[in-house]
């Protein structure tokens, strides 16, 4: 039995030297996981409000493809969260497990900016910027916001959206309870909500479910990837883009109250 951790907000890690959850950083893991040796099963155990939706496609994809190529079934075990990109994960998962507490859902996409123009004509700021295509300036923080660009915004939400909303239906299939539009709309509900709506199969711990399943004599093998840190990493923690990630960081959790 293997199990992998999947903490924290999902990135490319390009914003912030913490470790977060990309493909980068887990693949190998989750290679691992699927090759230890008379592996029953593999355990996701999730604890995300979310992130970027392509390193979610990218893992959930890769454990699918082991999962069905080794005859492995995978389990998913819900600590505090598993919000958008979070519940992205969990879905690669044959069975999805959650505590009572747990929050769960968020099956949508967000995008969020600040608009800073007014800020600079107050202090007689002069914006000067210079492309090739016209499109490159694209939501700009620093131009009022342009309705054209709204527009393709939304239309690149949309399709990101969709392929969510594809991806739930194809993992949860007829265990969905509820009409789509309750569950579908960015709605995030409780753990015990889940369990009635289909989001999820059931309350239940990592060790005690594995157990019910598998005997009281399985041994439980963690392949999550370590955190390494260096004294190099924390002298580059401290510039402008480790406080942009930090910030973003936390504004995903703070969403959800956490």
């Amino acid at each position: 039995m293997a199990s992998i951790r999947f903490s924290g907000v999902i990135s490319d890690s390009t914003l912030t030297n913490k470790p977060s959850i990309n493909y980068q950083r887990f693949h190998e893991s989750v290679e691992k996981a699927f090759n230890v040796k008379n592996v029953k099963a593999v355990a996701l155990i999730i604890n995300s409000p979310g992130g970027a939706p392509a390193q979610c496609s990218l893992i959930g994809d890769q454990i699918r493809a082991l999962s069905e190529d080794k005859d492995v079934p995978v389990y998913a075990f819900v600590e505090d969260i598993a919000a958008s990109g979070g519940y992205w994960l969990a879905c690669a998962a044959d069975e999805i497990y959650v505590q009572e507490s747990s929050i769960v859902g968020s099956i949508g996409v967000i995008y969020s900016g600040f608009g800073f123009q007014n800020l600079i004509k107050k202090y007689g700021v002069e914006r000067r910027i210079h492309t090739a295509g016209e499109n490159k300036s694209f939501m700009d923080p620093f131009q009022s916001e342009d309705k054209d660009d709204v527009a393709r915004l939304k239309d690149m939400q949309n399709d990101i959206h969709d392929s969510f909303k594809g991806w739930v239906r194809a993992r949860r299939k007829e265990k969905l309870m509820v009409e789509e539009k309750d569950i579908f709309e960015a709605q995030v509900f409780s753990g015990q909500k889940a369990v009635s709506n289909g989001l999820v199969d059931g309350i239940g711990r990592y060790e005690s479910v594995m157990k019910d399943k598998f005997g009281e004599n399985i041994k439980l093998k963690d392949a999550t990837p370590e955190k390494k840190w260096s004294p190099l990493s924390l002298l580059k923690s401290s510039g402008v883009p480790d406080m942009l990630g930090s910030f973003y960081e936390r504004y995903l959790w703070s969403r959800f109250g956490i």
